[in-house]
């Protein structure tokens, strides 16, 4: 009998290959916001050079390396403090420790080292990258994942750390922040708020039911919710045209962010349009979409532009 029930556990839980642990742990670390904050790190330190140099050669590789531990050992240590919640919810059931691939404890020692090793790469680079990346990791976990169940305000807490890589990429170059690189934060940090509320409007359901106070899914009629996209996404539209005023990049970037801009904010007027219609989930998909293309066409024409000393 007990060798019968030995069989039967090892048929439920067959043994897992090394390439699906590696795989989960990847998974763990949010892949798709890490490597956007890597994708604006790098972009952010390439604009700040003034007068290129072989030493800069060894900071790109190390700012990519720190930047993706960083951001990937916060992803580790969200998924940690939230995987009860995830559990309830169809969009995050399937990640690692809700679905019960890694143990909490796993993402919590993972997720820990990583951060603690990222942190340690970035100092090799200065002390104001590694101290930047620092405030990411500790505002990210400790401001905006705990206020999630608490105010609607945790969507604009989490879009500073979101932003944070800017300043990252461009102390590691500079070692100094500056009101260049603050136009670099502005656009990010206004981006995030359109690309996280259409995704806040399709799973509104899913995080009302884990219990999370987001003004997408405790503003029933979406009237707050479609103020707060065409605000922001008309502020981006000038923030995005700020890196020319200060000389970062050349006048010819200006219509092409005023295209991108004004692009971006079509697919927000018709999400507004639509909210309090049987199609609103059909614009803030397209909302989403469209937020996935402005920031790599934006980041791109400010490298093609940018001011050469």
């Amino acid at each position: 009998m007990n060798k019968q029930t030995s069989v039967m556990r090892e048929e439920e839980s067959p043994e897992r290959s090394l390439a699906q642990v590696i795989k989960d742990f990847w998974l763990l670390m949010k892949p798709e916001l890490t490597l956007l904050s890597v994708f604006t790190s790098l972009c952010s330190a390439y604009l700040a050079i003034e007068t290129p140099d072989e030493s800069q050669m060894l900071i790109f590789p190390l700012l990519a390396l720190g930047t993706l531990l960083v951001g990937g050992g916060s992803g580790a240590l969200n998924q940690y403090l939230e995987h009860e919640y995830d559990a309830v919810m169809k969009r995050t059931e399937k990640r690692p420790v809700p679905d019960q691939r890694l143990t909490p404890y796993e993402a919590l020692i993972f997720g820990t080292i990583v951060v603690l090793v990222g942190v340690a790469v970035l100092f090799f680079i200065n002390w104001l990258t590694a101290f930047l990346a620092l405030s990411t990791f500790v505002t990210y976990i400790f401001l905006y994942t705990p206020l999630k169940r608490i105010s609607t305000v945790s969507t604009i807490i989490g879009a500073i750390p979101g932003a944070l890589p800017t300043l990252i990429g461009w102390a590691a170059i500079r070692n100094s922040v500056s009101i260049e690189s603050a136009t670099l934060f502005a656009i990010l940090f206004y981006w995030q708020m359109p690309h996280f509320y259409s995704i806040g409007w399709l799973y509104k359901n899913d995080y009302a039911n884990a219990g999370f106070r987001l003004l997408t899914n405790v503003d029933e009629k979406g009237q707050r919710v479609s103020k707060q996209v065409f605000i922001n996404q008309l502020i981006l539209v000038f923030i995005g045209l700020s890196p020319a005023f200060v000389g970062l990049v050349h006048t010819e970037y200006i219509p092409v962010a005023l295209a991108v801009g004004l692009g971006f904010l079509f697919f927000g007027v018709r999400f507004v349009k639509h909210i309090q219609s049987e199609h609103s989930g059909t614009a803030a998909r397209s909302l989403f979409f469209a937020s996935l293309f402005y920031l790599p066409i934006i980041f791109s024409a400010m490298i093609i532009f940018k001011v050469s000393q």
